[in-house]
């Protein structure tokens, strides 16, 4: 079984995100658990942590189904002191709020160097960093995201992810999310099906296959390789629908959140409705 959703928006708190996600007839979603654009948001309210416990029992979605995304300010491999304490406690602040909610995951980005330190030593801050945000919560997977390369950011080669990991004390609370637009954008090609045979081979030989806790299923503005992220509608950008139809159709991505983040939330319900077809489809067909 497939989940399959979007990420949704949490305006006018967590429970209206669940609302906002069966109203497209998901089955997963992803939302943001404190305002993604200040360092600081006042604590959840017990109403509001039981309003939303009550809205997944009531619309059916279970913790297995929601990967929050933390703060875009986050980054775990801030080459400053200052810098990394900010987001260091931040991020604790996330997973806490999760916890509180009775969620089981948070996807997040690796982090960045800021053209201030080695790529190596920013690799072993975010490992160190989430070793410590480990230690500090309880029952919560931290889940890396891919990224598309842009500028400083680290996490656009396996092998980023593979050492970081690699450092992570207690492996089993991290996992990995793999974002399509990200790896295209980053130079795995997924326009074929032999393409994608590859791809995911390779993230089995360098990651493991048993790290993936999540997809982000977004085509791409910008050809294969540009290190731009810039997520388009599914089949509508320079990868194609072949990816999607393929993930669908494959058993090993069962039962993990699969998010659409693409250009037009009007069209989110006629994509996931597409996508929900093609878990039987052998054939082409044609998203709208």
């Amino acid at each position: 079984m497939k989940y399959i959703g979007a990420h949704v928006s949490a305006l006018g708190g967590v429970d209206r995100a669940i609302e906002r996600a069966s109203e497209i007839e998901a089955t997963a979603l992803a939302l943001f658990v404190k305002n993604q654009r200040k360092w600081f948001t006042p604590p959840l309210t017990t109403e509001k942590i039981e309003s939303f416990r009550f809205i997944c029992e009531k619309k059916k979605f279970n913790p297995s189904q929601i990967m929050p995304h933390s703060s875009y300010l986050i980054n775990l491999g801030h080459p400053t002191r200052e810098g990394l304490k900010k987001s260091r406690d931040s991020f604790v602040d996330e997973v806490m709020r999760c916890q509180q909610l009775g969620l089981k995951l948070i996807n997040f980005h690796p982090g960045s160097h800021l053209q201030q330190i080695q790529e190596k030593n920013c690799l072993a801050r975010i490992s160190e960093s989430i070793n410590i945000v480990l230690d500090r919560t309880q029952g919560i997977t931290l889940v890396l995201e891919n990224t598309a390369g842009q500028g400083s950011n680290l996490g656009f080669d396996f092998e980023h992810l593979a050492d970081i990991i690699d450092a992570v004390e207690d492996k089993s609370r991290v996992g990995v999310c793999i974002d399509t637009c990200h790896a295209f954008s980053a130079g795995y090609d997924l326009r074929t099906k032999t393409s994608c045979v590859k791809t995911f081979l390779d993230f089995d030989r360098i990651v493991g296959l048993h790290y993936l806790r999540g997809i982000h299923l977004n085509d791409s503005k910008n050809e294969l390789g540009s290190r731009i992220d810039r997520h388009e509608s599914l089949g509508k950008g320079k990868i194609g629908q072949v990816v999607f139809s393929w993930l669908m159709q494959d058993s090993r991505f069962n039962r993990i959140p699969m998010i659409l983040e693409t250009a037009n939330p009007a069209l989110w319900k006629n994509e996931i409705s597409w996508l929900k077809s093609e878990q039987q489809s052998t054939g082409k067909n044609e998203i709208l």
